[in-house]
């Protein structure tokens, strides 16, 4: 199982872009922008902060102490919500809903870069493929505290402290910007005849995570003047969830009806017709940590499946000592080294909110995405026929990667997004 010679990763379809020249269209900061803010976003570090490492050990070991490996096996098969709500109040008392929350609204981070500083957390929920509405939760509270109302932001209080947790209805993935009118938004918005009387909500949308689950939900809708994006309560009349298969065995999806759902004029967040903006920003945040959670479970089992070569013996010899697969884990520690890489730069270019935020996390998607679950299955292969039971955990880290692969936008729709940016295929 070798990858093809070329940048995309392993099982891409290159084809779609091919080799003639481009051009771009999204060029670096204009005269007026910050250019070293810029410059810094691109910088690769190498290290974490004191605070952002005590962070994360705090996270890791509050995770192996009360979420190991046999409880969410356990979780999987005895709990219908996927997560114990008790469970998430204590995490969120770490700080896992604040980070991208302003400090005025009852948030703040730890190092001033608030996506950064979850990612860790992102990382470590990878490294022993927690439950919890993580990414949803948090991608809607920053939203709230971004552009919400005074009536918004108090809701901010309860998913902050962990008491509400909320799911994220954005439009089906496009490998362009978000325009109104695009069939892929499912639920159409329209407003009632008084000025100031609301909207009714029809249609549907999914699957959402933890679409069944949430107390509170962020919907987009399409309504005559453009996007737009609606605070919706779960118990709203005419709302119904219904829940979906999903190959993660502790994450839960639904698929959203609204019939003739009323909402009133101040549950739009922003102005009406100009959410697409907003719904970027908020893709950009959920896909730095869907990264961040595929590159911490491929360095969790990309680690122990190093020791267990170490340990395994074949002719006499350790399988680690065999030439061949000296090469593979050569070749399966770059491409996991460059994914560390790629999500950070994602993530700092979207705290840094420069013009290349898109570009990048496109990148990191399309590579991690990729990579990512190649690299599980050379170690599946690596553990021999032991990998594919069920008994061993290979396969839960397997099936949050494909999850993760393939929500908010395939790698194949990522690079087709690169490539509209570039202005590849434009007369």
């Amino acid at each position: 199982m070798e990858p093809p010679p070329w940048g995309g990763g392993p099982g891409a379809d290159q084809d779609r872009v091919g080799a003639r020249p481009c051009r771009r269209t999204k060029s670096g900061p204009t005269p007026g922008q910050d250019i070293d803010r810029h410059r810094r976003a691109l910088t690769v570090e190498f290290g974490l902060t004191d605070d952002q490492q005590l962070f994360q050990e705090t996270t890791r070991k509050f995770l192996e102490d009360t979420c190991p490996l046999d409880t969410v096996r356990k979780i999987a098969e005895e709990q219908p919500e996927g997560f114990d709500r008790a469970w998430w109040r204590r995490g969120a008392e770490l700080g896992w809903v604040s980070m991208l929350v302003a400090e005025e609204h009852g948030g703040g981070s730890v190092s001033g870069r608030g996506l950064s500083d979850l990612a860790l957390v992102a990382e470590e929920a990878g490294r022993l493929v927690a439950p919890g509405p993580l990414i949803p939760t948090n991608v809607v509270a920053a939203a709230l505290s971004r552009s919400g109302t005074p009536e918004h932001v108090g809701h901010l209080a309860d998913l902050v402290g962990g008491e509400t947790v909320a799911a994220w209805c954005p439009p089906a993935f496009s490998a362009g910007p978000f325009q109104a009118g695009r069939p892929e938004v499912g639920v159409r918005a329209t407003a009632q005849g008084s000025p100031g009387g609301g909207f009714v909500l029809d249609g549907t949308t999914g699957p959402v995570e933890a679409g069944a689950q949430a107390d509170l939900l962020l919907v987009t809708a399409r309504t005559e003047v453009g996007p737009a994006q609606f605070v919706v309560r779960s118990g709203a009349a005419g709302l119904t969830a219904q829940p979906t298969e999903s190959i993660d065995l502790v994450r839960r999806f639904a698929i959203l009806r609204f019939d003739g759902v009323e909402v009133a004029a101040d549950s739009v967040l922003g102005e009406p017709g100009r959410a697409g903006g907003e719904i970027e920003r908020q893709l950009h945040n959920a896909v730095v940590l869907q990264c961040f959670e595929m590159v911490g479970a491929v360095d969790r089992v990309f680690s122990f499946t190093i020791e267990y070569a170490e340990d395994r013996y074949s002719f006499g010899r350790p399988l680690v000592s065999y030439q061949a697969l000296k090469h593979r884990f050569a070749d399966m520690k770059m491409w996991l080294e460059a994914s560390h890489a790629t999500a950070g730069a994602a993530a700092r270019a979207v705290d840094s909110d420069t013009p290349w935020a898109d570009e990048l996390v496109s990148v990191a998607k399309s590579y991690i995405g990729d990579h990512g679950p190649f690299i599980l299955q050379e170690c599946v292969q690596l553990h021999g026929g032991i990998g594919v039971t069920w008994d061993h955990d290979l396969h839960l880290y397997l099936r949050r990667v494909v999850q993760d692969r393939t929500q908010f936008g395939t790698p194949r729709d990522h690079r087709d997004r690169i490539a509209a940016g570039m202005g590849i295929g434009d007369e």
